[in-house]
């Protein structure tokens, strides 16, 4: 077979060759794991089919350990010299990205700062989001897996759709959460910025069509007075304060057409009396009510259950008896807290104040009227 004549055989030089280390780099990235390696021939071959690169087995070994040394200078923030006498003094092999296993006879990427089990865990939160769509979180979640093999992606990946999820049909989110964070900053383009108010759509279900949201206030436009965004139960939330300086809390996933209106943000005074925690805790864990401290008696039984819902700061706990405890905290009082502690039954019951008590009360009669 005759053999094919070099385009440029007055230097011997090999096309590309500035390119091969990167290609080498990114081929290892996607295709090994410390349970998936490649051998310097495979990673020739790789060269050779996709980039019609041509290299030697030892040229790969250059190119792993030059890439070694440049990461490690990198990070280190060190010359490509002083990395270079680092890799020499480690005996451990720990500060190497690209791995020799010399019982599978192969190179493979380990990532030294995050593991497969930090990957997931990402991945599951952007899986878990009721904020982010369908599409999107497919999206996110390909992004996040570029920091692990192919192989290891794959499992991630089917692993976490196992679970079905109700996903917002809101595709304009993220966009929603980037124009809240812009109208809140105090610097946007590198330049001093005055927070402002935003003005946005507010959507709703009806009976009559499930299938679609439609907007509340026949159409009418909210503005109000960002603050802060918060996440909830795989939402995020957008607490503001309305034009008549009354607080407010809203699904970002719900809100259409979010625009910034150059209008300074005012309310900050009345912002700046709220403590997040307390507030995220009331309006969260109890919705939204009468802000009451209320005392409550559990069963021994409960008490990791009601401590997942108040937590334990500012929160009064007491040993009633040998079967029940108490809870004295601050909530939001509405017809659903109500039904939350009714769900415990006869295990749970408020022991003060009386108001609470006759509240109670008044809401069940409510609920047995409408039985009869």
């Amino acid at each position: 077979m005759a053999r094919v004549k070099k385009e440029n055989p007055q230097h011997g030089k090999k096309p590309h060759q500035k390119l091969k280390p990167y290609l080498v780099l990114q081929y290892l990235m996607r295709e090994t794991d410390e349970n998936n390696v490649r051998t310097a021939d495979d990673v020739v071959a790789y060269l050779d089919e996709f980039y019609n690169i041509s290299a030697e087995r030892r040229s790969i070994y250059e190119d792993i350990k030059a890439i070694n040394s440049a990461l490690l200078a990198l990070e280190e923030e060190c010359t490509i010299e002083e990395a270079e006498e680092m890799l020499a003094e480690d005996d451990t092999g720990e500060l190497k990205t690209i791995i020799y296993d010399a019982s599978k006879k192969g190179f493979y990427v380990r990532q030294r700062h995050y593991d497969l089990n930090d990957i997931r865990l990402l991945a599951e939160c952007v899986y878990s989001a009721k904020f982010v769509n369908e599409g999107q979180a497919k999206r996110l979640v390909n992004v996040v897996c570029e920091f692990v093999s192919e192989a290891q992606a794959e499992r991630i990946k089917h692993n976490a759709f196992l679970t079905d999820r109700v996903k917002t049909n809101n595709a304009a989110v993220l966009n929603n959460i980037s124009k809240i964070n812009d109208a809140m900053s105090t610097r946007l383009a590198g330049k001093k910025h005055v927070p402002e108010k935003i003005s946005f759509k507010y959507l709703k279900y009806t009976i009559g069509d499930m299938s679609k949201q439609v907007e509340r206030r026949k159409g009418a436009e909210y503005i109000v007075n960002p603050f802060q965004l918060l996440i909830n139960d795989g939402n995020y939330y957008l607490l503001a304060f309305d034009e008549k300086h009354k607080q407010r809390t809203f699904r970002v996933d719900r809100m259409k057409g979010v625009e910034l209106t150059g209008v300074p943000r005012e309310c900050q005074e009345e912002f700046d009396l709220i403590d997040m925690r307390t507030y995220a805790k009331r309006v969260f864990s109890m919705y939204s009510g009468r802000k009451t401290r209320i005392r409550i008696r559990f069963s021994n039984r409960l008490l990791d259950t009601v401590v997942e819902r108040f937590g334990t700061k500012d929160v009064l706990y007491s040993q009633v008896d040998d079967r029940h405890f108490s809870a004295e905290t601050e909530v939001e009082v509405s017809d659903q807290f109500y039904g939350w502690l009714l769900g415990f039954g006869k295990r749970a019951k408020i022991l003060s104040p009386q108001s609470e008590i006759d509240g109670l009360n008044q809401y069940l009669d409510k609920v047995i009227e409408n039985y009869k």
